[in-house]
């Protein structure tokens, strides 16, 4: 066997003894594709998404006969990495995709990007050609590894069929660990069909991987003291505290320090919506409230967040004023945008309740910070520049009233997944996040198609769970095969089409930055159509009909006076997955806006207008 890795730190071995009690070891004689199921039971995988093909055949066989690892039969490879992302988004639990060598193996690099920009675990397992044939260009032959090098925290490739239970160990130990991420594991067919010995629990090698989790008590008490001397912090939140399971320390943090909190796009849920001290998501489209406080801050403190472009705009002009305390799991993000004061390297849930004792600490040697003015400017500045949209002056549906509607009359604990585009942007402003592990979307990577297959993973994950995918009509294009996969394994998710006609993030920018020259962004016209003035939205293919072709329940709705009977209608139907296209007005755009590469001091409220900050804000 020989592994590839990524340049990431290699994982740490953790003992799996439970303790000092050592587990009675399980051997049995078995073939290597036998040998991967097993060890698959063993790591507490449940699911699987995945197509078999010629090389991954062996190992379809003795899943057949598992009754621990359930495998649902998708439509696409791409379809396969999206829903183990959604499963991993929801459950906390390491997703799981199979798929075959050559194409099989290329169609799940966008997923595997994808979960390696949003640092989520996942394993990805494929079957390669025989050892033998490697390197001779044999038919459907791809050298994944090589492929998705970059795209992953840790690869292997296994022709030694001895070393599949230490890999999948190893693999599933370092998607999870650290700051969590794809693993491949790449099986060779004749390693997968030779006789071997299966042995249970494994010995792992995973010298040189030990991340740390626990920050330096030393840079914990510098940034507390920070905390208390600023008089404009921020609390930067990223998804990092999500995958940290640390919401409820960030809320104590909050309340104690009294600063405000943005959570960004990857971070929705991790603090409630509806908190006092949630001034919203910041970035290219937050809110005007959480983009200039970050702007006129004296003290940012990030969160397992990136400093991404999306949420800095000009790097340059940036957060001027502020200090900065950046804590994460990754050392290689600490100053990699942003030089960060005090740098603190560790779990989010260490890191948040260790800082809890130290502000704890201040308080109590008499330094308390004063946030009063700053809550004063903040509160203005959220009073006077509210999110909000304009009904469309022909009573057409508005996309935004929609979106705000299906948030309002879902069922409790709903789970939302979005495409990417103007209703990703709509669903994250506009739906109200009180949990987490309640909002998955494609964050860094911005992948089209996501939502479908994401919100059949979520279901498979949590059954219980409502879940609706909040796709566009361009998105729903990519990946809609998968309404077939929920429809066919009991997974009734339930899907709504933002449907405007128009890929609508992209007509946007060319309404702003090119003259309305709509060049190939129209979805419901082409060279040998005719679209009449009143045609709205898509309707090549009827999405209705093409629901209820893959064993969907297919609604529309274009009046407004029936939008909440067609979303409650939506939400009662749960014996298969339902479909609701919704025709909306094509001109609505997402505001508030910093257009890209300006800074944040230029964001927008909306079309033509500028915030009036005032004098002496800064």
């Amino acid at each position: 066997m020989t592994e590839q890795a990524t340049g990431a730190p290699r994982p740490q071995p953790r003992a799996r003894t439970g303790g000092a009690q050592p587990q009675p070891v399980t051997v049995e004689h078995v073939t290597g594709a036998q040998s991967l199921i097993r060890s698959l039971e063993e790591v507490g995988a449940d699911t699987v998404f995945g197509i078999p093909g010629g090389a991954i055949l062996p190992a379809y066989d003795p899943m057949m006969d598992s009754s621990r690892v359930r495998h649902v039969l998708v439509r696409h490879e791409q379809g396969a990495g999206h829903a183990a992302t959604g499963y991993a988004q929801a459950t906390g639990k390491v997703g799981v995709c199979m798929a075959t060598s050559g194409p099989g193996a290329t169609n799940l690099v966008t997923p595997i990007a994808d979960a390696n920009m949003d640092s989520v675990p996942l394993v990805a397992i494929t079957g390669q050609v025989a050892s033998g044939a490697i390197g001779t260009d044999a038919f459907q032959e791809a050298d994944i590894c090589g492929i998705t090098m970059p795209v992953t925290k840790h690869n292997y490739l296994v022709t030694d069929p001895a070393e599949i239970p230490r890999v999948i160990a190893e693999a599933f130990h370092v998607a999870a660990t650290g700051r969590p991420g794809p693993v491949l594991v790449d099986i060779a067919k004749d390693a997968l069909q030779a006789r071997t010995t299966f042995s249970w629990p494994p010995a792992t090698d995973l010298p040189g991987y030990r991340p740390v989790t626990k920050p330096h008590a030393k840079q914990i008490r510098e940034a507390a003291r920070l905390i208390t001397e600023a008089r404009r912090p921020v609390l930067y939140v990223g998804g990092g505290v999500l995958k940290a399971g640390a919401t409820d320390e960030l809320k104590t943090l909050a309340e104690l320090t009294g600063a405000p909190v943005t959570t960004t796009l990857m971070a929705l849920g991790a603090f409630p919506d509806s908190h006092p001290q949630h001034l919203g998501m910041p970035g290219m489209h937050g809110t005007v409230a959480a983009v200039t406080a970050l702007q006129k801050a004296d003290l940012i403190v990030a969160l397992g967040a990136r400093f991404d472009d999306r949420v800095t705009g000009k790097l340059d002009s940036f957060a001027p004023y502020a200090k900065i305390v950046h804590a994460d799991i990754d050392p290689a993000e600490i100053g990699k945008n942003r030089a960060a004061d005090v740098p603190i390297v560790g779990d989010a849930r260490e890191v948040i309740a260790d800082l809890i004792v130290a502000v704890r600490a201040e308080h109590e040697a008499g330094r308390t910070g004063d946030c009063t003015e700053w809550w004063r400017q903040l509160d203005r500045w959220r009073e006077t520049y509210p999110l909000g949209y304009d009904l469309p002056e022909d009573g057409s549906l508005s996309p935004q009233q929609v979106i705000e509607r299906i948030g309002a009359l879902a069922p409790e604990n709903t789970i939302f997944t979005a495409g990417v585009g103007q209703h990703q942007m709509w669903a994250a402003h506009f739906i109200k996040y009180e949990k987490p592990a309640t909002w998955l979307n494609s964050g860094g990577l911005g992948t089209m198609g996501y939502a479908v297959p994401a919100a059949l993973g979520a279901k498979a994950g949590r059954p219980d769970s409502t879940v609706w995918a909040i796709d566009g009509d361009g998105c729903f294009q990519m990946t809609n095969q998968e309404l077939a996969t929920a429809a066919l394994n009991g997974l009734p998710i339930k899907v709504a089409i933002i449907n405007n006609g128009a890929l609508g993030m992209v007509r946007q920018w060319q309404t702003l930055f090119y003259n309305q020259r709509y060049s190939n962004t129209v979805l419901h016209s082409g060279p040998d159509t005719v679209a009449t003035p009143d045609m709205k939205g898509t309707r090549i293919p009827d999405f209705v009909k093409l629901a209820e072709a893959m064993g969907c329940v297919g609604i529309r709705c274009e009046d407004p006076a029936q939008l909440d009977a067609v979303i409650e209608k939506a939400n009662s139907i749960n014996d298969r997955p339902v479909v609701v296209d919704f025709i909306v007005h094509e001109d609505a755009m997402v505001w508030p806006m910093v257009a890209a590469g300006t800074s944040n001091d230029e964001v927008m409220a909306a079309r033509g207008v500028r915030p009036d900050f005032g004098d002496g804000d800064d």
